[in-house]
């Protein structure tokens, strides 16, 4: 198994309570931070050892906006899709997935998961060409979400959107030429695809989709950041599932 670093408060905070095997924090002396010290002492409760840098060695262990803490923990399993089918089975829920087709920007992804999490989303598949893994970048700007959302990577995106239909989910694409998506029924099993953030949807993906949405536009910007769009679209899922 590989190792990562796992950067920031609250990033740092959720590995802690999620289990996973952590090797070593690291992290900023002479702090009085209260929430750092409730990292320490969940940290000295698991018995895990804590190593005391300044700022500058913080920032070298490759930490980028580190907060004051750093740890170095296992890094993430891909699961599969079967699995994130599995925990909507055992939630007695409708599957909610999300497909992601060549995001590259890693506080993208990490944003999108962040959301995810919170929407109630079952689990996210990412393409394994032309997509960000999940790197120490997306966990930070994640902010724990990885710890609770099961990501699939997929080498054939369309093979995948074809099983998911067979599976009885319906597979809506957000571009700009779509239904809007306030006029468009989301209830039921359901994956979302969100495009890349150069290319958006490619048309052969865009082809294996039910349905196509859109968002209104009412300024003179014809397009959303990808995590942002991908926001509203799930959180518009989520409504039509609580009405």
């Amino acid at each position: 198994m590989s190792m990562m670093y796992v950067i920031g408060r609250n990033a740092v905070a959720e590995v802690l309570r999620s289990g996973r095997k952590i090797e070593k924090i690291y992290a900023l002396k002479s702090s009085e931070d209260a929430r750092l010290k409730e990292i320490l002492d969940a940290a000295k409760a698991q018995r895990i050892p804590v190593e005391f840098k300044s700022r500058d060695q913080l920032t070298r262990l490759q930490a980028g906006n580190h907060q004051g803490v750093v740890a170095a923990c296992e890094g993430y399993d891909f699961s599969d899709v079967d699995t994130i089918l599995d925990r909507a089975r055992q939630k007695g829920e409708d599957p909610f997935v999300l497909i992601l087709e060549s995001i590259q920007d890693p506080h993208n992804l990490g944003a999108i998961l962040r959301t995810a999490e919170t929407a109630g989303v079952h689990g996210v598949i990412i393409g394994k060409n032309r997509s960000v893994g999940l790197t120490y970048a997306v966990a930070k700007t994640a902010a724990g979400a990885l710890e609770y959302v099961p990501v699939a990577q997929v080498t054939n995106l369309v093979r995948t959107i074809d099983d998911l239909k067979k599976e009885g989910l319906w597979v809506a694409c957000a571009d700009m030429d779509g239904e809007l998506i306030y006029q468009t029924n989301l209830k039921g099993p359901m994956a979302l695809v969100i495009g890349g953030e150069h290319e958006g949807i490619g048309r052969l993906v865009k082809d294996h989709c039910d349905l196509t949405l859109s968002l209104p536009m009412a300024g003179r910007i014809t397009s959303l950041n990808a995590s942002v769009a991908a926001g509203i679209i799930m959180y518009e899922v989520v409504r039509q599932r609580l009405s």
